[in-house]
This record gives C-alpha cells, structure tokens and sequence, in this order.
C-alpha cells in the first residue's frame, strides 16, 4: 500500500538530517530549500498513482527535474528512480516484490551469519578475523555495542571479545579456509567497519549504534553476493543514505544493490587499470570538445588522465555537498536519465550485474516517460553520437568549466588542479550543476553530431 506521511511546506532539509551540535560548524550548509510548485510533494506523489497503484511517471520526473524530492517521500520515490519498482506495477504487485526481496535478503544475511557470527550480532568488526592464508584470527577487535553517545568524539571504543569469538572460532581456529571467496569477503569485514565508523558521523542518525550495524550489514552481505567486486572504499558513502531514508534493512539493502548496478563498473580494479577509467576518458573527450585550451593546459601539466575527478565519480559528490544537497543531486540526476525499462531489465539480468553490460532493449515506452537527459541521448542516437555516457561526466565537466579561468590561470601542477577542486566542496549548487551539465550536454552533441555529418558529406 502507499504510504502516507505529513509534510510542512516550511520544513527545511535540514530539520530531516540533524547534525551532531559539535559538528555543525564543520559540514557545507545545505542549500537545498522545499519549494512550493517545484518540490516533488507528499500530495503530489500521492495524485501520481491510480486506484490500482501504477505511476504517472511522466509527472513525477518534470517535478524532480524542477524542485527535487520532500525528504518525508525521498525513500519510496528513490525505489521507483533506481528501478526497485516499474511504474506499471500495481500496489499488489510491489507487495509481493518487496515481500520476496526481504525473504531473499533474510537468505543471504543467515549465510553470511553462518560463516561469520558477528554478521546480525550488532557488532562491527575493526580488525582482521582470517590471515590470508586463511587461518582464523581469534579474539578480534569489535565495537562495543555501547551507542556511539557514549564515546569522546572522535574516539572508537573496541574490545578483545573473547566470549563471541570463542563459540565461533574454538571450532575452527585449528581449520583453514581455501574456499578462496570465502577468505576474500572475511577479509573485507574489518575494512567495511573501519569504513563505517567514518561514514556521515556529523549525523545524529548515526549516534545510534543499530544505524551503525544495520550498514556494515548490508556492506557486508553485498559483499559476499557481488563476487566479482566484492567491497570497496567509497561504498559505504553510497550505502549510507539508504539507510537513512528507509526503515526496513532489506529495502534500504535492495536500493543500494540497484545503485551499484550503475556504479559497480567504477570499482572493478585491475592491475593494468581502474574501474573509473572509461568515465575519465569520456571527460578528457568531452572537455577537449568543448574546451580544447583547458585540456591541453591539463596535459601540459600531467593532468591529461583527469585521475584528480576520480573521487567526485567513485561518491557521486558526497565530499562536495552537504549530506541533503548530496541527495538533490542525485535524485535529480536520476530522473534526468531514467528509464522506465530499467526494472525489466534488472530483473531478467539478475543481482550484482553492471547496467552498462545489458544488451538492447527495444523501447516500448512513450518518450515521456524517460529522463529529458536520456531522451536527448535516445534522439541522438542516429546523428554518429556513440553510447551514451552517464550524466555524472558531465557533471565534473560543469565543475572544471566552472573553474575553467581559475585553472587556466593559477594552476601550475597537479597539486595546483587539485587544490582548486578542493575549493569546490561546499561551495557547489547541484541545481546549478544539473543544469550546466545538460547545457553542456546539448552542446557536445551538437557539435559531434555536426562532425559526424561533416564526414559523411566528404567524397
């Protein structure tokens, strides 16, 4: 059923993601305000659905693109723009999806429990259990369950936990693992704690110790499911505002999983190359189209393989923003290239699945119902433009075309480029962003789809 929430037109992000008083001074101010006739609001998305529970898609989009989502829907409303739900379905139908994904969520944890109790304990680990030769560790370093108020700021309280340890290692700490996945993912476990406790701690939300446990759970669980990937630096930024905006661990678990079939690409690693490697190629592509003068001074400066935009791709901006500008962004960002096919497609493909690797889909859908930044990709799809390239390249276009004089003036280095991106954080507007980068978008399409024809007409 939908749920239904009360809203204030006079609320303000902020009154939704309280900051921690002595943290306050410390973060970007949020920029993000509820409008009135731009917002997505709680009546509004209400009005979107039929009696039977599909969704006027169409509707919802133009007022994301306009005015972004009311925190008091944000959760229901991302399920919908990562592709957890089509809008076609009815409310019986997302009930009987939503039921199945928590019973298979429930599956993998109860595994994951089963090959390391800590997993559901309402512990985290923050230090090694298995040597990677696969011999266990015993007495590892956990966090106490005591609530993170209890703690000096800044501080992690941990302990030797003999008695835990004790009925999960006396078994087995004389046999060595060799499953060689079940060693990799125990060996992750320490890492997603250490990476947990410093996730969005100016929260209040995260004073709480179960908020804590409840996200190196479902890191820890991705992590076993996503074989391939596995976990890495950067997830739990991606990871942490679902749980936030959603109650239940499954839901939050199934919309994070649906974010890293974007993502995952981005964090496959090889010794030869990073995972990020294709989206900074399509950036020095793009800035050389459409700032030649800025790219060959990058060049000039060793700067040609763009690696200093790596962590704006890998947290899509979380360093950049505030945590409720952060969610702007990215809901914009979503609807801007939604596509109402995602579901189906997820769906046939399987989890932990790149969507960059499915194969065509013919599109069945009226046009309205894309993002206005995949229609612009779907029509420029015959005028010699290759695949499309996700909105996050233009983003940090926008960002280097924004700081383009300073660049071309005062940077001398690397250290330079770097340091005047870093003078970015809290100072970025993601409408401002959005609408740099479709600007710059339009253009660059035009500009290779001029290209294109120009080489046809030559003899």
């Amino acid at each position: 059923m939908l749920r239904r929430h009360k809203e204030s037109a006079s609320a303000s992000d902020s009154t939704f993601y309280q900051l921690r008083a002595d943290c306050a001074h410390n973060v970007p101010d949020t920029k993000f305000k509820i409008k009135i006739g731009k917002t997505l609001s709680v009546r509004k998305w209400h009005a979107a659905f039929t009696h039977h529970g599909s969704l006027h898609i169409a509707s919802v989009l133009n007022r994301i693109q306009s005015g972004g989502v009311h925190p008091a829907i944000r959760g229901e409303v991302w399920e919908f723009l990562l592709g957890c739900f089509d809008p076609e379905s009815t409310f019986d139908d997302r009930d009987h999806i939503r039921q199945a994904r928590r019973i298979q969520y429930a599956r993998w944890k109860e595994q994951c429990k089963h090959m390391d109790p800590h997993v559901g304990s309402g512990k985290i680990i923050t230090a090694p259990i298995i040597t990677e030769d696969g011999v266990p560790i015993n007495d590892p370093l956990v966090l106490l369950e005591a609530t993170a108020a209890d703690q000096q700021p800044g501080s992690t309280t941990t302990t030797s936990n003999a008695d835990e340890s004790s009925s999960s290692s006396s078994s087995s700490a004389n046999h060595r693992l060799t499953d060689k996945h079940t060693i990799e993912w125990k060996l992750t476990l320490h890492q997603i704690g250490l990476d947990v406790l410093r996730t969005d701690r100016s929260m209040l939300f995260y004073e709480k110790k179960e908020n804590l446990s409840k996200l190196w759970d479902i890191l820890a669980v991705y992590a076993w499911i996503d074989k391939e990937v596995g976990y890495c630096q950067g997830m739990s930024d991606l990871c942490s505002p679902m749980i936030v905006l959603l109650n239940d661990e499954a839901d939050a678990f199934w919309c994070f999983e649906r974010l890293m079939r974007r993502l995952r690409g981005n964090f496959r690693c090889t010794q030869q190359s990073v995972g990020v490697e294709n989206q900074l190629q399509h950036l020095a592509s793009i800035i050389q189209v459409l700032d030649p003068k800025l790219h060959d001074h990058l060049e000039r400066l060793g700067g040609g393989d763009y690696l200093f935009a790596f962590r704006m791709f890998m947290v899509l901006f979380r360093r950049e923003l505030s945590f409720g500008d952060s969610l702007y962004l990215w809901e914009m960002m979503w609807a801007l290239e939604y596509d109402p096919d995602m579901f189906s497609t997820y769906e046939e493909s399987g989890p932990a699945t790149d969507r960059s690797a499915q194969g065509y889909k013919p599109r069945v859908k009226s046009t309205r119902q894309f993002g206005k930044y995949e229609r612009a990709n779907m029509k420029s799809a015959t005028n010699g433009v290759d695949g499309p390239v996700p909105i996050s390249v233009f983003l940090v276009a926008s960002v280097l075309k924004e700081n383009s004089q300073k660049l071309l003036q005062e940077a001398r280095g690397l250290d330079d480029i770097i340091r005047i991106l870093n003078n970015v954080n809290g100072n970025l507007d993601a409408k401002k962003a959005c609408a740099g980068a479709l600007k710059l978008h339009a253009k660059y399409l035009r500009k290779v789809a001029s290209s294109f024809h120009r080489n046809l007409r030559k003899p």
